[in-house]
């Protein structure tokens, strides 16, 4: 591939900081969705970007819109309209349209509005069967709630949630917003949580409303997973959740389970102007896009933790928005604390938690266990509300360092476990900044006489490895383009190759930067460009560098691998 081939349509720049837009209150900056305008997942639609000073965002879009194209949402704080063309559109027009847009001076990217769905496992048995599951860790725990159907969880007690309930049950004053499907406000075991200063308890971004009520039966996951992470603990009342913390409903999935990415965005980006200080995102399978990191840099910079699960299709990389570095990704790990059979791996995994099996409410006032990383993400979220309340002082910043630096190794690969499994007990005793687990026999007797001039070894005499897989494809529903991180881990790193290999009839391009920032193909550090789909980048490595890795589709459509070699002295 030649330099100057590229006619950018999807990726032109990233937009500015989120914190440049100004925190608006309330249901600030976006406005309501045409009426008509259809429920859950919207695949006609197409996604704009623009400068964060633009004024008047139809403005700048109508100019180059077509008479079969029409804005039909705006988000003035995350600076996007979404725009939809007639049914008989076809792909080639649609692409013209994303074209002509990127003409605009002020446009930053076009994109499809993609779908993201809830992650669930296949269920892998029932809350409802009488069973019990035997509680790990001390015989007579430190706090022992009454919740009538405790004894059929594991979870809890796998994080060690009974040491934490001795320090603080969650202090109602943290706020944990669950962006999903609707939460059943009013189950008997979640509206003592559910927060009392917003209509209903949330609002519902999938029918443009204020009640973020499941619509019938099957819409189940957003209470389960707000029961996991904030259900009524040591009120007498079926399941313990988490944390006592304040639960607030973000309806962006429909019942159906999928959801757009302009209502997830929107979504997370209320959330946060609730001063929501824990999201959680049991969601993901849309790739990566310029919205939805957006969005997360938004509630980052307005001062939410987000929590995200890492997917469910084990073999594949870490899910988005999960593999975002503004958000924590989450693995699952089955009741005997081994990597569950479904969870996806990869460099972006921070912490793992109990997944498999889960026991939490669902509606109509009934529970059921589930299974997937869904479970797993507010596992940790009602870990960060637990340690936010016995430590209120922490920013999201320091919050997800604490929790991260409190984990516990559980022998798995880091690429599973990330920092270890999240622990409630050593996350809300640890005063933040001490080692909570210190050398408990360090040398008695270090060598008084170290060599002055050691011999520095030579390059590759350590090497570390790391791989992922994906696949790539055009067209109005395809997926353009994946990106990656990856953290150095040799002792005293040198140099390294990045290698891409994809399909022989294709055109994949390997984008590199060396500060952990998402490459764009106009914004990268290196970059291997050639005419097929192998790739190869080579850097010389002072050691406190960080790869931000994109594979970009120029033609063609297929699988493909990118391989990280690392050496050090």
């Amino acid at each position: 591939m030649s330099d100057n081939k590229r006619t950018q349509l999807n990726r032109r720049s990233l937009l500015e900081a989120a914190g440049a837009f100004g925190a608006l209150v309330g249901f600030g900056g976006v406005t309501s969705a045409t009426p008509g305008r259809e429920p859950g997942p919207k695949k006609d639609e197409m996604i704009v970007g623009v400068d964060s000073d633009v004024s008047n965002i139809e403005a700048a879009v109508e100019a180059k819109l077509p008479s079969n194209a029409t804005i039909v949402h705006t988000n003035e704080t995350l600076g996007y309209a979404s725009v939809k063309l007639a049914d008989e559109a076809s792909i080639q027009a649609k692409e013209n349209v994303k074209r002509n847009l990127m003409d605009v001076n002020e446009v930053q990217y076009t994109e499809d509005n993609v779908t993201y769905h809830a992650l669930e496992a296949e269920p892998l048995g029932s809350g409802d069967d009488g069973q019990t599951v035997d509680t790990q860790g001390s015989a007579s725990p430190l706090y022992a709630p009454d919740d009538p159907r405790y004894g059929e969880q594991y979870a809890p007690q796998q994080v060690n949630c009974e040491a934490a309930w001795d320090e603080t049950l969650g202090d109602p004053s943290v706020t944990i917003a669950v962006v999903d499907q609707g939460i059943q406000y009013d189950h008997p075991n979640l509206e003592g949580n559910m927060v009392d200063d917003i209509s209903n308890g949330g609002r519902d971004f999938v029918d443009d409303d204020d009640d973020p009520y499941p619509v019938d039966g099957s819409e189940n996951h957003g209470t389960h997973v707000g029961g996991i992470a904030a259900g009524g603990t040591d009120n007498g009342t079926g399941h313990a959740g988490i944390s006592n913390c304040s639960l607030i409903s973000a309806r962006a999935l429909s019942s159906g389970g999928g959801g757009s990415l302009t209502d997830i965005a929107d979504a997370v980006q209320w959330a946060a102007d609730q001063g929501a200080d824990i999201i959680n995102m049991s969601l993901g399978g849309g790739g990566a896009t310029d919205t939805m990191q957006q969005a997360c840099e938004y509630a980052q910079n307005q001062g939410s933790l987000l929590v995200a699960a890492a997917g469910n299709n084990r073999g594949a990389p870490v899910s988005y928005p999960a593999a975002y570095e503004t958000v924590l990704a989450v693995s699952a790990l089955d009741e005997n604390e081994s990597l569950a059979s479904y969870s996806n791996v990869g460099p972006e995994i921070e912490l793992a938690a109990p997944g498999s099996n889960v026991l939490s409410s669902i509606p109509w006032d009934e529970y059921d266990t589930f299974s997937g990383t869904s479970m797993a993400s507010p596992v940790v979220a009602g870990v960060a509300g637990l340690t936010l309340s016995a430590w209120p002082e922490l920013s999201n910043a320091e919050l997800r360092t604490h929790l991260n630096e409190t984990a516990v190794d559980i022998g798995l690969d880091d690429t599973e476990q990330g920092n270890g499994r999240v622990d409630a007990a050593n996350a809300v005793t640890t005063d933040p900044g001490t080692d909570p687990d210190p050398d408990p026999d360090p040398d008695p007797d270090p060598d008084p006489d170290p060599d002055p001039d050691p011999d520095p070894g030579e390059c590759g005499d350590e090497v570390n490895t790391a791989s992922g897989d994906g696949q790539l494809s055009g067209g109005w529903f395809g997926n353009p383009s994946d990106s990656y991180t990856y953290t150095l881990k040799t002792a005293d790193p040198c140099s390294a190759t990045l290698s891409l290999e994809g399909p022989s009839n294709a055109d994949f391009d390997l984008y590199l930067t060396l500060d952990g920032r998402t490459p764009t193909t106009w914004d990268y550090d290196e970059r291997s460009v050639d005419s097929d789909s192998s790739e190869s980048i080579e850097v010389e490595l002072d050691g406190d560098e960080e790869f931000g890795i994109l594979v970009d589709r120029y033609s063609g459509s297929g699988s493909y691998t990118v391989s990280v070699e690392e050496r050090g002295r």
